[in-house]
């Protein structure tokens, strides 16, 4: 049976995902079968595995930091919000169905037995398991039924590591606070404390670490410093969002929907040099990009409608009209078609008119497609067409169906990996672009030939662009990621944890 230790933060976004892929990455290293665990996820960004399930991508980065492949029993449970008071429940990979906020909260418990077995199943297979929270476990309107923080501390008896981010400031209330609503037991499996994203003099701090440690009586295992690592990160919360510089020889800019997913399908063209990514939402912040990305949603009908009526849709149809191109990804293709019908009422019932860019119409169905696919582009002429007869490969996760209106010249040949049936999928005209492979620009062939052909409209050879890896890329960067933490957390303390449990002494 494996032996685990718990990651809790202070609050959302206090680093909790990516130093759980630090310790992920660090048992690895140490010759440990690391598996991560998030009992409950809820994210946009979601990732589906070789057999066709679909997990958060939080626990695909820590997976992937711990040199293993992601499964969907490290997430068992994923909420994917569908609008301010529901989402659509995930159970083991699959569609449970749509769920408001308070009957989700009436029936969590009735998963705890998935969550059990999924865990369990971790657990006969892995030497290590790193557990990550969600929130903060001193929500306590929430602690009835919590099934990811202390209530699954408690399920698997997991000793707790709390983290604070230091960097939005008053990090000392957080952690005192957290500490002083929990109860006696709960606090009691709390082995240390973790300063997150410190700036500054590490020992201007330690008078401040002192006075908390005798308040708390929980010791400071470590204060970890503000970090630039390119690692995948949690849906809105993101920095990545924040860049705004057009300091490269391509400029691009991605729609940031308010309801976007998967935005890490643009990681490998974040990460070139000659290339500024950007993630814009007015017409304001649109400039005259080489190329504009349209993302997935998980609401496209809104989306578009968003869009419409903040101007950028008129931007991007300029744009296009001026002859550069335009790729939309699975919800941002459905958005470039003519028309999308949605009769069932899956995200508003009716019919909206596209953007017109390709000759497409979506039809929504209450069944999702998820499934692993790999092929060639074809053709694809016009601005992009170095990418023409290079592999492909990716993933599908989407509620509609796209059909062509009259000819169409599809952008991909694949075969699903699933069922093995060949298919073509996505559409051409002019310089528009559409498909629904998530993870079409990860493979270093693509993001290569999608930079080179716009450095050709330019009028620049292809030997400008500087191959980058992705996969290589990502095990340099979870590398980084492991030195750090290995410079600022106690890591004797850490194993102590993890080799004595929840028995683990957390004296001073």
């Amino acid at each position: 049976m494996a032996r685990c230790i718990m990651i809790q933060g202070t609050m959302s976004n206090a680093g909790k995902s990516i130093l759980a892929g630090g310790l992920c990455r660090i048992f690895a290293q140490d010759g440990l079968k690391t598996a991560p665990f998030k009992s409950q996820n809820m994210a946009l960004n979601s990732y589906i595995t070789r057999d066709g399930l679909e997990m958060g991508r939080a626990q695909v980065m820590q997976a992937e930091a711990a040199g293993v492949e992601p499964s969907v029993l490290m997430n068992p449970v994923l909420l994917k919000p569908t609008s301010d008071m529901g989402s659509q429940v995930i159970v083991n990979g699959e569609v449970a169905g749509v769920m408001t906020a308070a009957e989700y909260y009436r029936r969590k418990r009735e998963l705890i037995p998935h969550i059990l077995d999924a865990y369990n199943r971790l657990a006969d297979a892995y030497d290590v398991i790193v557990i990550e929270g969600a929130g903060s476990p001193a929500e306590i309107n929430l602690k009835s039924g919590d099934i990811v923080n202390m209530g699954l501390a408690k399920l698997v008896d997991a000793p707790v590591l709390l983290v604070g981010d230091i960097d939005r400031g008053g990090v000392f209330a957080q952690l005192v606070g957290t500490l002083e609503l929990l109860e006696a037991k709960e606090k009691q499996r709390i082995k240390g404390m973790v300063i997150n994203k410190f700036r500054g003099d590490r020992e201007i701090l330690l008078p401040g670490l002192r006075m908390l440690e005798e308040r708390t009586g929980v010791p400071v295992r470590g204060v970890v410093p503000y970090f630039h690592l390119d690692i995948d990160e949690e849906d809105s919360l993101t920095e990545r969002f924040q860049k705004k510089e057009t300091g490269g020889l391509i400029d691009i800019a991605v729609i940031r929907f308010p309801r976007i997913s998967n935005f890490t399908d643009f990681m490998a063209l974040e990460c070139m040099e000659e290339v500024s990514v950007r993630y814009v939402t007015s017409p304001g912040e649109f400039g005259t990009p080489d190329a504009v990305l349209l993302p997935g949603s998980k609401n496209t009908i809104e989306d578009l409608l968003w869009m419409r009526q903040s101007g950028l849709e008129a931007k991007i149809i300029r744009h296009g009209a001026a002859g550069k191109a335009v790729f939309g990804i699975c919800g941002g293709y459905q958005m470039l078609g003519q028309e999308i019908c949605d009769p069932a009422g899956i995200e508003r019932k009716g019919t909206m008119k596209g953007m017109g860019l390709l000759p497409v119409r979506t039809v929504f169905e209450p069944d999702k497609t998820r499934t692993r696919v790999q092929g060639r582009f074809c053709d694809t002429g016009g601005i992009l067409g170095r990418m023409s007869g290079l592999p492909a490969e990716g993933y599908e996760i989407h509620m509609g169906t796209t059909s062509a209106i009259g000819e169409i010249q599809p952008l991909l040949k694949l075969t699903d990996e699933k069922t093995g049936v060949e298919k073509t999928d996505g559409a051409i005209c002019g310089n528009a672009y559409g498909c629904y492979v998530h993870g079409i620009f990860d493979r270093q062939e693509i993001s290569t030939g999608f930079i080179a052909s716009l450095l050709g409209a330019k009028g620049m050879g292809p030997d400008t662009v500087k191959a980058q890896d992705l996969a290589a890329y990502k095990e340099e960067q979870y590398d980084k990621l492991a030195e750090l933490m290995r410079e600022s957390l106690d890591m004797d303390a850490v194993y102590d944890i993890l080799e004595k449990g929840n028995e683990a002494s957390c004296s001073l």
